[in-house]
């Protein structure tokens, strides 16, 4: 399908508050909508044409944090049960006709112009289409619309047609859609995708629409109601309406008489619950009540806007200073992501029991499950809505019992959190998977992945060094986090050849990696990040049993039976861990790692071009990926992504393992020359890694990462949904890495090294109640408390610590800064 247009601009680029889209693209139609996504953390809706359907082109989903259902299927002879979250009804849909023609459809006329602008400072997606019909005549619409974020049930849709030189009839159909199913993945649409069954419409009023829908399994029930009104001159408008009711589908036809040059206009408002909402006694009657007391779209988009503007005053990002195209889009991309993160996650999230989905409310790819991508989110949520931050936590703590019935199924003691994460917190991932260059359905084993775990005890940790909140420690965090240490000391293994602990059978961040050539079993033994970072979890749950007043810590250990024999052999794993070192000091990624064989590298750039997704290149040329020391994505380079160099040092040094100056720089190119970069959030550790010794090399990928969505990479598949541990994770690395903010020793730390050519950086953080805006120029961060109540903060920078109180501002320099950094920002970036 091909729309004509008499000028056509692929991505027009706009201020740094906005992303434009001109012309018509059919192929880069989905990345696109999931670009101009609007959501509000409790549900989002793709940027679709609302007059379009799904098809090959177009993808209009909408789609409720911890809406999920499941549907079984049979693939390969084997049944697989498969949850996602659930397309809801297509609430969008407003379609048009001039007389009695038929609906307009752009692809049949001649279209003149057409724009769709992504307001990213207001939370606006506007639209704007002019084109002439066989006819002649000549018409435009524009297009606003907002999903509320102050009010999280409520989303607008205006539209205003002129009929440029012509006058009559214009037909408008209002509605809303109940037959929809979840095929916008196509790899996924083999199975069964319809979630949703329409359980009753009705017009509860001459202006309002209302459709009824539950889930087929986990029986939610849905209601969404659309108010639809006519107007001119900005005063509604009597005008004849008819019921369109089909199957599923429920709409009103409206007659309006236009007239040559003058506007009129039609607002659509709509109201969508779930029996999941609280403080409701049921969706429909929430729905319906809900519309009767709100306002005009005009009055919602003011409080809308409100609301936005109160966000990005929590979540402000600036660059100033910077040069050239360059820092204009980096800018923009970096305030888009941030946008993105909103509209997953936002204050609204306190409610919903829901977690952080890899790939937003934009789309179906991974089934709307959470993973581990929360990793690279929490830091940034954490020093701006803490409050967002500890609720998104509490969708881990609530699941502390299905992980420990997970553990105990597979033989372990403690808590075994799952690789991939839906409504209830059991394993969601998938036992088969489709390559689709091949065309077979293959084992998939990534459950193995068990250093979840880890991350939810990394989060909870963090969560506590940043905001002091001993509460969640005592009430939530302590438990999940002994429970997690418990299960990796379980899954050690005393080896008496080596006089060390082992760890086997299992997966670590590589998604390549998952057996030995030839073996049977899936699993690599002793994967370094993994067993490292049981040691971190085993020394942190000792800090969480000291940390935790006396009454609970008894209460804990009583509860748990953490005897004193137990908590001996946690100390115990923790001194004598194995963790496989090469000669050369380099940290291999498993054990037999580098018995594997090497892939000639650029013989298959030669014939492939893109070989980011090796493992299904491979397997379609009748090989295995994991024959050869290849990986996806970082591995072995997460832990100095997660711990600094001195804390890898100490940590290693406990165990018995010398790590000198030069095996870091020596570890990050080995795996370098090796990684395919199959997952857009091995650029961000990669850029991480390499910001202090090779800025030059680290600001390449940083802008691979940046640019992982808004660009076409890993075969295009923001279409899917936006993959938003990028996203954050490049805003944390502005914060983390780059001004090198650290919260530590019940201190702010900053150690910055802030890239010359992106000019001054400005952000917002909130630390221990206190807002604070950070500056950094170089080598030199200025950090200001905001003027109020509230006592002194600490921040630090290298040996110096001063209090911070509100109203005031701190400067410091970073250690060997060299003369002029201030200035010119020359020093290379990272984080020590």
């Amino acid at each position: 399908m091909t729309t004509r247009l008499d000028a056509v601009g692929r991505h027009h680029r706009a201020d740094a508050w906005t992303l434009v889209f001109d012309g018509w693209d059919p192929a880069g139609e989905g990345r696109r909508e999931a670009l101009c996504t609007l959501g509000n953390g409790y549900f989002a809706t793709r940027g679709a044409a609302a007059e379009s359907c799904a098809d090959d082109v177009h993808y209009p989903g909408t789609y409720a944090a911890g809406c999920y259902n499941r549907l079984r299927d049979v693939v390969a002879g084997q049944a697989v049960e498969n949850e996602s979250l659930v397309n809801l009804p297509n609430w969008l849909g407003l379609r048009f006709a001039i007389g009695d023609g038929d609906w307009v459809d752009l692809s049949a006329v001649r279209v003149l112009q057409l724009r769709q602008v992504l307001d990213l400072r207001r939370g606006v997606l506007s639209r704007v289409v002019r084109f002439v019909d066989a006819a002649g005549r000549h018409t435009s619409f524009r297009q606003r619309r907002f999903v509320h974020m102050g009010q999280p049930h409520l989303a607008g849709l205006h539209t205003t047609f002129t009929a440029e030189d012509w006058g009559g009839r214009l037909r408008v159909l209002s509605g809303i859609d109940g037959m929809v199913a979840n095929i916008g993945v196509v790899r996924y649409r083999q199975l069964s995708g319809r979630h949703v069954e329409v359980a009753g419409t009705g017009r509860p009023d001459e202006e309002t629409l209302l459709l009824i829908a539950r889930t087929t399994q986990s029986e939610l029930r849905i209601a969404e109601a659309a108010r639809t009104r006519v107007l001119r001159e900005g005063r509604p408008i009597e005008v004849p309406r008819r019921l369109v009711e089909e199957p599923a589908r429920i709409a009103q036809e409206l007659d309006i008489e236009v007239t040559a040059g003058a506007p009129v206009a039609v607002e659509k408002v709509v109201a969508l619950f779930t029996s999941r909402d609280v403080a409701i006694s049921e969706p429909a009657l929430a729905a319906v009540e809900s519309l009767r007391d709100t306002a005009g779209f005009d009055d919602l988009l003011e409080s809308h806007e409100l609301a936005w503007q109160q966000l990005w005053h929590r979540f402000a990002i600036d660059l100033s200073d910077g040069h050239g195209p360059a820092h204009h889009e980096t800018l923009r991309t970096l305030r888009l992501s941030a946008f993105h993160l909103l509209q997953t996650v936002s204050p609204h999230n306190e409610d919903t029991d829901a977690g952080i989905p890899a790939r937003g409310l934009h789309g179906e790819a991974y089934r709307g499950h959470v993973f581990w991508d929360e990793l690279f989110v929490f830091p940034v949520l954490t020093l701006r809505l803490p409050e967002l931050a500890r609720a998104l936590l509490l969708y881990r703590t609530r699941r502390l019992d299905a992980a420990r019935r997970a553990a105990r199924a597979a033989g372990y003691t403690g808590a075994m959190y799952p690789w991939q994460s839906g409504s209830d917190g059991r394993e969601e991932s998938q036992r088969m998977h489709l390559n689709p260059r091949s065309g077979r359905w293959l084992p998939d084993t990534s459950h193995l992945q068990r250093h979840v775990g880890l991350a939810v005890a990394y989060n909870i940790w963090q969560y506590y060094q940043a905001t002091g909140d001993l509460a969640f420690l005592v009430e939530h965090g302590a438990e999940v986090l002994l429970e997690i240490a418990r299960f990796w000391a379980g899954m050690a293994r005393h080896d008496p050849a080596r006089g060390r602990y082992v760890i086997r059978g299992v997966m670590g961040p590589d998604e390549y990696s998952t057996r030995y050539p030839g073996a049977a079993e899936p699993g690599i033994d002793n994967n370094a990040y993994s067993n490292v970072m049981a040691v971190w979890v085993l020394l942190r749950a000792q800090d969480v049993l000291d940390a935790l007043p006396a009454t609970r810590r008894s209460e804990l250990i009583a509860s748990l039976g953490l005897g004193p024999a137990e908590l001996l052999r946690w100390r115990d794993v923790s001194r004598r861990m194995y963790v496989p070192i090469h000669s050369d000091g380099v940290i291999d990624q498993f054990e037999g790692y580098r018995d594997l064989l090497e892939l000639d590298w650029d013989a298959y750039r030669r014939r492939y071009g893109d070989i980011q997704r090796l493992d299904r290149i491979l397997e379609a040329e009748g090989r295995s990926v994991e024959h050869y020391q290849v990986s996806k994505q970082a591995d072995v380079l997460m832990l100095f992504y997660l711990l600094s160099a001195d804390e890898l040092r100490e940590l290693l040094g406990r165990l018995g393992y010398r790590l000198p100056p030069e095996a870091i720089p020596r570890t990050i190119e080995y795996y370098l020359a090796r990684t395919a970069h199959g997952s857009t959030l091995s650029a961000l550790v990669h850029a991480w890694v390499l910001a202090r010794a090779h800025r030059e090399q680290a600001l390449v990928y940083f802008e691979g990462a940046l640019h992982s969505d808004t660009a076409h990479v890993h075969g295009g598949t923001t279409a899917e949904g936006v993959h938003l541990g990028a996203m954050a994770g490049c805003v944390d690395l502005l914060q983390r890495c780059f001004a090198g903010l650290e919260t530590r020793q019940d201190a702010l730390w900053f150690n910055p090294h802030w890239p010359r050519q992106f000019g001054v950086l400005e952000l917002t953080v909130y630390y221990r109640a206190q807002p604070l805006r950070v500056r950094v120029t170089g080598r030199v961060v200025q950090v200001s408390a905001e003027p109020g109540p509230g006592g002194p903060v600490r921040v630090g920078c290298g040996e110096q610590v001063r209090e911070l109180n509100p109203g005031e501002t701190v400067r410091f320099t970073a250690p060997g800064a060299a003369a002029g950094d201030a200035l010119t920002g020359s020093a290379s970036g990272g984080r020590s």
